[in-house]
């Protein structure tokens, strides 16, 4: 495929600006895509002027724009999926009290598609379009077991919980599968537990997990089978309206 080389470099310098923790400077992007300086400074001024990229007044740093997350809000609007599951992720804050989430594959992690906040003072939210690793989140772990999906090859420790062993995690995705449904017991944040249950769509294919998360006190364990329960009864209900099934 033949491509445009000013776009291509443009893209992978969003792409760069993404995944770095903090502003990046000229030289490091002229080092990333093998050019020179002055090259690089113009495609910035570009971006900038479009509102793709940000530059820093102290340090003359960049980050990305504002205009990325107008695009971005923009695609999570119009998916159907997300669409479809507002009113079952509604349900879930109704009966339960803690906040809901709706979560599809992307770049081999699990993104958050869309969140209904509950009402509680102390509460868990995670941003709209935030990014989290598969291995030790709820919806994360739904989606590597009922997709059948490989291990992902950095299993990170976020706290002392996560399971961090190849051999332990496959067991114990292995069990997720027979119960169906998932769960992060303080394994990516501490003090707070998540379920998670897989969405199936006409296809019987697995397009994304729906689940909740709250504070360790109020989802303990021993009601966890429960609540469980519920998670996994709305789940079907929603992938029941994505294949068009009754009941």
């Amino acid at each position: 495929m033949s491509e445009i080389q000013s776009l291509a470099r443009g893209l992978k310098i969003l792409d760069l600006l993404a995944a770095a923790d903090d502003t990046v400077g000229i030289t490091e992007i002229a080092e990333y895509l093998g050019m020179d300086k002055s090259s690089i400074s113009r495609v910035m001024q570009t971006l900038a002027y479009y509102g793709y990229a940000e530059q820093d007044a102290s340090t003359r740093r960049y980050r990305l724009g504002p205009q990325v997350v107008v695009l971005g809000q923009a695609l999570l609007n119009r998916m159907p999926l997300r669409e479809q599951a507002r009113p079952f992720l509604q349900q879930l804050v109704d009966r339960t009290g803690e906040c809901a989430h709706l979560g599809v594959l992307a770049q081999n992690q699990v993104l958050y598609l869309d969140q209904v906040e509950s009402s509680a003072t102390l509460r868990v939210n995670t941003r709209t379009g935030t990014l989290a690793p598969l291995h030790c989140t709820a919806l994360g772990k739904a989606l590597i077991s009922f997709s059948h999906l490989d291990l992902p090859e950095q299993l990170n420790p976020f706290t002392t919980r996560t399971i961090t062993n190849a051999d332990v995690l496959r067991l114990h995705l292995e069990q997720t599968r027979q119960q169906g449904y998932a769960i992060d017991d303080e394994e990516y944040n501490y003090d707070v537990r998540c379920v998670a249950a897989p969405v199936y769509n006409y296809d019987n294919k697995v397009v994304g997990a729906i689940g909740i998360s709250g504070p360790a006190g109020r989802m303990n364990l021993e009601r966890m089978p429960e609540t469980a329960a519920l998670v996994c009864e709305v789940a079907r209900a929603l992938s029941n309206r994505l294949s068009f099934r009754r009941g």
